[in-house]
């Protein structure tokens, strides 16, 4: 037996014991964005301390969910095949922790990797198969990121695109848009969304692209009741 089994004969306990402790998951959200170095997860995940982290990359390189590579510029993580599995229970786990989400701590870290996932997790490609290809060039705090949608695909490039149809700043207060809870022109108005260039009708197409169910999960209170 293993020793973080659980000591049952379960897949949801296998997953566990593999990714199950804290930060695994959220290595591997980073890394399904792509190829990183040690160095590299730190900064996406400032406050994990230097220990853990070596530890959650060992634990992971043994149950065959990560490996190292060697580039030109040294050594860097990614996912295995077996770990890019994972792709759809992030996401999945992404709507799902969507509903729970209040205000954001003014403490809260946002990084490309997490705004990449995050966005990849709303999209909707059976909304954007119809739609004329659209490029929205996004910033969130330091954060820019292009969102490249055409033929119903997501292209996330951490990057600014000088083509965009519309670029526009944002912060955590977005997520009342991709809920449905404010119009476009509601965030617009109230400032939760600046428009910095091109044609702000394109975000009534963005809003439809990145949707995601705005009901909030139920409290303690609730339960009992």
């Amino acid at each position: 037996m293993a020793p973080r089994s659980y000591g049952q004969y379960c897949g949801v306990v296998a997953a566990l014991e593999l990714v199950g402790e804290r930060w695994a998951l959220l290595i591997v959200r980073d890394l399904l964005v792509g190829p990183r170095r040690y160095t590299d997860l730190q900064r996406g995940l400032p406050r994990i301390p230097t220990n853990i982290l070596s530890t959650r990359l060992k634990d992971l390189q043994a149950g065959g969910v990560i490996h190292r590579v060697p580039l030109a510029h040294g050594l860097v993580y990614e996912l295995t095949p077996f770990g890019r599995e994972l792709e759809d229970v992030v996401l999945a786990l992404g709507r799902w922790g969507f509903k729970a989400m209040g205000e954001p701590d003014p403490a809260d870290v946002v990084t490309a990797d997490s705004m990449t996932i995050a966005f990849r997790t709303a999209f909707r490609p059976e909304a954007a198969a119809d739609q004329q290809p659209t490029t929205y060039e996004v910033h969130i705090g330091n954060n820019v990121l292009a969102l490249e949608v055409a033929d119903g695909v997501l292209q996330v490039t951490p990057a600014p695109h000088p083509g965009a149809g519309v670029t526009f700043a944002t912060g955590p207060g977005i997520r009342s848009v991709i809920a449905g809870q404010l119009s476009p022109a509601e965030a617009v108005g109230r400032g939760i969304v600046h428009v910095i260039d091109g044609d702000p009708a394109l975000l009534d197409r963005f809003a439809q692209t990145f949707h995601l169910a705005a009901d909030q999960a139920r409290s303690p209170v609730d339960t009992l009741a």
